[in-house]
């Protein structure tokens, strides 16, 4: 079956397959190398992203050729990480940024503290003005 396979299309799916697991690794390395959370986000969204759809991709062409399988399994599969990875990560990069907020975590940068992040919650320093002392019940 893969020696009835030309040398050319041979070649192209092993460039996609090197060129997903390459940027698949450059993102692994990104998040091993990278110091702080916020900066360890971006690089596994990008290698996750561009990683898997060059996999993919080989996956593609192969099955298409091959004829073993359905190819609507690989494009559900890439539309669903594509999709999914860069706004799993925007939600949990929010939800880190307002418990560093609320904590006033030095790992923010000095611009983004005492900042609010929705309109409708108040600033940790609102919130420090607003308690209430023991005078205020008596």
């Amino acid at each position: 079956m893969i020696e009835d396979f030309p040398l050319w299309l041979s070649i192209v799916i092993v460039f996609f397959l090197l060129l997903g697991s390459g940027l698949t690794l450059i993102g692994a390395i990104g998040l091993n190398r990278a110091k702080s959370f916020y900066e360890r986000l971006h690089m596994p969204t990008l290698g996750t992203s561009w990683g898997v759809s060059g996999i993919i991709i080989a996956s593609i062409i192969y099955s298409t050729v091959s004829g073993h399988k359905l190819i609507s399994h690989s494009i559900l599969l890439a539309i669903f990480i594509i999709v999914t990875t860069p706004v799993t990560l925007m939600l949990l990069s929010r939800a880190a940024m307002q418990r560093d907020q609320s904590s006033n975590s030095t790992e923010l940068p000095e611009t983004m503290r005492y900042q609010k992040i929705d309109d409708s919650l108040p600033t940790p320093q609102e919130l420090l003005e607003k308690t209430p002392s023991l005078d205020d019940f008596k």
